[in-house]
């Protein structure tokens, strides 16, 4: 397997068999791979001067190892606001917070959601993902620039990569230098190699073989980019693709090597996974439905400004909680399927509804 690959996808069949050495810690409703929560997967949950690109991207749908994104609901809703949102945090608390972007999504204030103003809603949050992303990519490409010239060469990102990683800043330099050996290990190395594989991707034409800001963003968050976006987009295919044939049929895309299953709890999760899968397939991400998913319907399926998108998705997030039928959501349908928006379900969510909003 290409060192790209280790670094960007799972290996199936490790993911099964982690799956369920892990199935004992996991939630029934949790996901056989890619198992991390949202905050796992934050920048937060690397080194603090670690300049690495992100392994999960706010607001996009698919994951990089292909594998659904389940905390997307909440990112698009929640925008910067979803780790204010925890199951240990005072209920009433986290119901004021959610009247209060309520409030927000309301935008004609009538007391009631359509599909537009959510649609509106999930641009302004998938706007503030993209604004965080500007002010991490501008701090992390002064830290990498030293010289200040606003261009960076690879061997300036690897000197600053390696020292985050506790070499010898001035000694690296050196040896990059001269060009001697850095003596890394087989781990650093293929990460090393997998990250100028990247680096030269995010390397606008005409190439120049120097990230700037902008391109250094690209390298940061590809979801931003729409040439890295492709990128992302054809490293998917080529994980899920069994035939070669640069396309994703139904049983490719929800394929997963099923190992020894010991009890009826693992078998429910793996049969709740398939259907997340078979949905998003069939009902969103196969736009003509002709039963084959091609890499132009992949990347406006992952694009996070697709406004089309924007607005199958509010439809979609509606339709969970409209008891009513009535094509939108009132106050008291978002609180008791608060679980679904926020991540936190609320106790006696309608309490003091009225006296609140």
């Amino acid at each position: 397997m290409a060192v790209w690959r280790k670094l960007w996808s799972t290996n199936l069949l490790a993911a099964s068999l982690l799956f369920y050495i892990l199935l004992n810690a996991m939630d029934v409703h949790a996901r056989p791979a890619n198992m991390s929560t949202a905050k796992d997967k934050s920048a937060a949950s690397k080194d603090d001067n670690e300049i690495l690109p992100a392994d999960h991207l706010n607001g996009v749908k698919l994951e990089l190892d292909g594998h659904l994104n389940k905390d997307f609901h909440q990112e698009v809703f929640l925008g910067k606001e979803i780790e204010e949102f925890d199951e240990d945090s005072e209920p009433r608390r986290n119901r004021k917070k959610l009247i209060e972007i309520f409030t927000k999504v309301d935008f004609n204030k009538d007391k009631s959601v359509s599909a537009k103003e959510m649609q509106r809603w999930i641009m302004e949050k998938t706007d503030e993902h993209y604004q965080e992303a500007l002010v991490e990519n501008k701090n992390s490409f002064r830290a990498v620039d030293p010289d200040g010239d606003g261009r960076v060469t690879w061997d300036e990102y690897r000197v600053k990569f390696l020292a985050s990683k506790g070499f010898n800043e001035k000694e690296v330099a050196e040896k990059i230098k001269k060009n001697e050996d850095l003596k890394l290990d087989e781990e650093t190395q293929e990460v090393l190699e997998s990250l100028k594989d990247r680096w030269y991707q995010a390397d606008s034409p005409p190439s120049d073989q120097l990230l700037n800001e902008q391109e250094f963003l690209s390298f940061l968050h590809p979801e931003h980019s729409r040439g890295m976006l492709q990128y992302m987009v054809k490293e998917i295919v080529r994980d899920l693709d069994q035939d070669g044939d640069k396309k994703l049929t139904l049983s490719e895309f929800i394929s997963l090597p099923v190992g020894t299953v010991e009890n009826q709890k693992a078998q429910d999760i793996d049969d709740d996974w398939v259907r997340e899968r078979r949905k998003e397939f069939e009902e969103v991400i196969d736009s003509n439905h002709d039963g084959i998913i091609t890499m132009e319907e992949l990347e406006e399926y992952m694009d996070p400004m697709n406004e089309h998108n924007a607005l199958n998705e509010a439809k979609q997030m509606i339709a969970v909680a409209d008891e009513n039928q009535n094509n939108s959501l009132e106050l008291d349908e978002i609180l008791k399927y608060s679980q679904y928006f926020t991540g936190s379900k609320l106790m006696d969510y309608a309490r003091n509804v009225h006296e609140e909003f």
